[in-house]
């Protein structure tokens, strides 16, 4: 299976990847347990704390499960140390030519971050068919999206960025979605009480709404 295809695996195992800002590592396993228990069973784990590595590899190493990415890589050596730490797959942002070159030596997929046509046909350019929009609700939302489908019929995405339950159904309508990345899923208050049933909870309220559009 080549790494557009495993990206699309990920992609089409749920509803709603959620991303993660962990900020201790005794968190990773109980969220990502919780977020299992509750159907999601890929998350992206982002690199905006010190932590992050370290969570990484303890639910890839203690969980398998669960399959973990590493979001907003903007760096090709932050390819290469969540690769490995042990991610299945990598997110970024935007794409650069340092990390289209960094990638194709990786094993493991890359979804790189796009919000615009040029850089929507840059990125398939470099062999990327599934792309993340970022940041989806400030780049023209649902209507962005469904104009893409048009010039871009092979184009595959996983919207993030100002999504949440109120338009999540929006975005799962559309033809060109797989899924959503939603930042909501693990709110740190939630977090540092350590009340894992109510990241459950938040998870088994989407984790099939694909299936209720």
């Amino acid at each position: 299976m080549d790494r557009q295809h495993t990206m699309r695996s990920f992609m089409t195992r749920a509803s709603v990847i959620p991303v993660l800002a962990i900020d201790r590592k005794e968190h990773a396993l109980p969220i990502a347990r919780a977020l299992f228990d509750g159907g999601l069973s890929v998350i992206e784990v982002t690199l905006r704390t010190p932590a992050a590595l370290a969570a990484v590899e303890q639910i890839a190493t203690q969980l398998p499960a669960v399959s973990v990415g590493v979001g907003t890589c903007t760096r090709p050596e932050q390819l290469q140390a969540a690769e490995a730490a042990g991610a299945q797959f990598l997110v970024s942002p935007g794409l650069t030519d340092g990390l289209i070159e960094a990638a194709c030596d990786l094993q493991i997929p890359l979804l790189p971050g796009v919000s615009t046509a040029s850089e929507l046909m840059r990125a398939a350019d470099a062999g990327y068919q599934h792309l993340k929009f970022f940041p989806a609700e400030s780049s023209g939302g649902v209507a962005a999206l469904r104009a893409f489908s048009g010039p871009f019929p092979d184009v595959c995405f996983c919207p993030t960025g100002g999504i949440h339950p109120g338009n999540l159904k929006d975005y799962l309508g559309l033809a060109n979605v797989l899924c959503v990345g939603g930042s909501w899923l693990a709110p740190q208050a939630v977090v540092e009480a350590g009340d894992w049933p109510r990241i459950t909870a938040l998870a088994e309220a989407v984790a099939s709404a694909r299936d209720e559009v």
